[in-house]
């Protein structure tokens, strides 16, 4: 009888590639609240560097959970949409929210810790 492994490139991998991380999830939940320029992403993430948000950015649109839409304006307007495949990942989002509303902890001056 043959013992069970559980392969590299299981469904949990994969999805821990796609929106794994520490920004993506954050990224996703702010594009679907309509925060979508990259200025507004960007104050939207705390800590996140211009090159890190650049990067997730790109590696969400590559998986294809967001789409990016260039306006002719001067200067170039750009904002960043969830696509229907990126839709379909919102309830794991959603599930992390509740989890983190009920476990998470503060200290006296309110900040999380």
């Amino acid at each position: 009888m043959e013992k069970f492994r559980i392969r590299s490139a299981s469904p949990v991998d994969y999805t821990m590639k796609t929106i794994g991380g520490k920004w993506k999830p954050i990224i996703l939940y702010l594009i679907s609240k309509d925060i979508n320029r990259f200025g507004l992403l960007k104050r939207g993430v705390f800590e996140i560097s211009k090159q890190m948000l650049t990067k997730q950015l790109r590696e969400l649109e590559t998986d294809g959970l967001i789409t990016r839409k260039i306006y002719a304006e001067i200067p170039p307007r750009v904002e960043y949409f969830i696509t229907e495949e990126g839709f379909s990942i919102f309830p794991i989002i959603e599930s992390m929210q509740v989890w983190g509303e009920k476990y998470m902890k503060f200290d006296n001056e309110g900040n999380i810790v």
